[in-house]
């Protein structure tokens, strides 16, 4: 499977893979995500190890029972050759009602035919209460004038 766009990457190559990536986990369908990942793609999210599609789907399964009304947004912090690095945000609440704002990193690695191979992901949650959330627009994609990460401030 060929993942367009392939690495090197540049400034917009690197722009539109996160912005796949922001999508694709937007639309919190674990088997669609699954398939940017090589089959034996390795992750740190936090304290969790992961390897290959079927722990990554069972991983954002579980994930995304207890992240309710998920909403993500990614930035490119940097590239180069087959690596890129984003930063994040995303809001959520739990169960209870409680909302959250989780910031983080990713550290991206690709392979020649543009499925990410490795993934390190460390992020931090923050409380928030409802009148704090940024991320307002209906369930899936980010509209595209919806402010990213930089214009909000975060």
């Amino acid at each position: 499977m060929v993942r367009p766009p392939l690495p090197p990457f540049d400034q917009d190559t690197a722009a539109q893979k996160a912005r796949m990536a922001e999508d694709a986990w937007n639309s919190r369908d674990p088997e669609k995500v699954s398939l940017a990942y090589t089959e034996d793609s390795l992750w740190r999210n936090r304290g969790e190890f992961l390897r290959g599609r079927e722990e990554i789907v069972a991983f954002l399964r579980r994930k995304w029972t207890r992240e309710l009304d998920y909403r993500l947004i990614k930035e490119v912090w940097t590239w180069g050759g087959d690596r890129i690095a984003v930063r994040f945000a995303y809001e959520c609440h739990d169960d209870s009602g409680q909302w959250f704002r989780a910031y983080g990193n990713e550290n991206w690695e690709f392979d020649d035919q543009g499925l990410m191979r490795r993934r390190i992901a460390s992020i931090n949650d923050v409380p928030i209460t409802e009148s704090e959330r940024k991320f307002h627009w209906p369930l899936g994609r980010r509209p595209d004038d919806h402010p990213g990460l930089s214009a909000l401030g975060l």
